[in-house]
């Protein structure tokens, strides 16, 4: 089938493979540390900080992670930065395994887990392109990789719901800890030609400085990447109080709080699976606009939610809005910067992503914890369909201006 057409290159069917057996572990220990806190603690701030550490690396370090992937092996970087993510899982792992119930050691080992990952991240996004021999393969690549994540989204949290019940928390870490062995055998099995990595003799700080000035030259890519900026901080921290809407507002258990998780990977699954069928030439413009609005629709939806059933329903059209964007803005940007500028234009995504969201967790589960989960996820998406209309307006007054400009040549 079409839709599966990039598996048919050998080196990203070995990425595929190797992702999507850790990812499982990955998700099981996310469900596992988020219910871990909050069972411990009840606190949707702590909540909010922990995944505030394990993220906000990426926010300082992202546009450094970029230019330092644009220097060196891109594949040498992914291999090193697994194995530390392993030793992390491992660490975490033994703790709880020794009931070491320290909110300081868990906060440590969330925030080393977000210093890798501001180099793993890049690299790896980086890496996608050298992965597909056919470049018109590359969006359905990235799409599919998208709906790889979200497949394990959809399995990892429901085995982590029953391991969690039957088994405990250390079962989990210990299980993500082993996953990270399918991905650093299947990186070894890969068959990557050598290409000869251009070593830049100015200062990385030049580096730095040509890739923020690429962008603001780059109206279309910096556009996509404020978007971006400005939902992780106001629209996209609802996931982070899934546990509370499943411990107090609805009286669940772990079991409760895995559904939610289930249910966003569902319908993140199939915002993915929609964007690995179109092809290279769709308007991913419109596709932003359309997924935003559908994100802000739906977080306002559950934050009134009456029942769990809705509530469960909203988070997985939620999660289509939310994947359908982000994935959106990724291909956008993969397909339109240069390739000597992908790696910086791909760190100021990934800054806007996963080093933004960190921020508005921490400010989302402190507002929850002041005026109401419910509240602060109903204002959530009201800013939502603030951010679309802003882009909508950005992007007609540009459109506008280009069209004037053309017309005067």
């Amino acid at each position: 089938m079409s839709i599966f057409r990039s598996l048919k290159h050998y080196n990203y069917r070995l990425f595929f493979t190797g992702q999507a057996v850790s990812l499982i572990g990955t998700w099981m220990q996310r469900v596992a540390v988020s219910w871990l806190v909050y069972r411990l603690t009840e606190s949707a701030f702590l909540l909010g900080l922990m995944t505030f550490l394990s993220l906000i690396p990426s926010l300082i370090l992202a546009p450094l992670a970029g230019s330092y992937v644009d220097r060196h092996n891109k594949y040498k970087i992914l291999v090193i930065t697994q194995i530390l993510l392993m030793l992390q899982a491992g660490a975490l792992a033994a703790m709880i395994w020794f009931k070491v119930y320290d909110m300081f050691w868990i906060a440590a080992l969330s925030l080393m887990q977000g210093l890798v990952n501001a180099f793993d991240v890049t690299a790896r996004q980086s890496l996608m392109v050298n992965l597909i021999d056919d470049k018109e393969d590359l969006p359905n690549a990235i799409a599919l990789n998208s709906s790889m994540f979200n497949v394990t989204r959809l399995i990892g949290p429901a085995l982590a719901g029953v391991i969690l019940s039957t088994l405990g928390e250390d079962i989990c870490f210990l299980i993500n800890f082993i996953s990270f062995i399918g991905v650093l055998v299947c990186m070894m099995m890969m068959k990557l030609k050598p290409t000869a990595q251009p070593k830049s003799k100015e200062n990385i700080w030049i580096d730095l400085k040509k890739g923020y000035d690429y962008l603001t030259a780059s109206p279309d890519l910096s556009s996509m990447i404020l978007m971006m900026a400005a939902s992780s901080l106001l629209v996209i921290p609802f996931t982070t109080l899934l546990p509370v809407f499943a411990k107090d507002i609805f009286s669940g258990d772990i079991t409760t709080f895995s559904w939610f998780e289930s249910a966003a990977g569902l319908g993140a699954f199939f915002g993915a699976i929609y964007l690995a069928s179109r092809k290279i030439g769709e308007n991913m413009q419109k596709i932003v606009i359309i997924s935003g609005t559908l994100l802000a629709v739906a977080v306002m939806a559950l934050a009134i939610s009456p029942t769990l059933i809705t509530a469960l329903i909203c988070t997985a059209l939620a999660a289509l809005g939310l994947m359908a964007q982000t994935s959106s803005i990724n291909t956008y940007l993969q397909t339109h910067a240069d390739d000597v500028m992908r790696g910086r234009t791909l760190s100021y995504y990934i800054m806007a992503y996963q080093g933004v969201l960190p921020v508005g967790s921490l400010l989302m589960g402190y507002f929850a914890h002041q005026f109401g989960t419910q509240i602060v996820v109903a204002f959530e998406g009201v800013a939502g369909l603030l951010i679309v209309g802003a882009f909508v307006y950005y992007e007609k007054h540009r459109s506008h201006v280009k069209d004037k400009l053309s017309f005067m040549g």
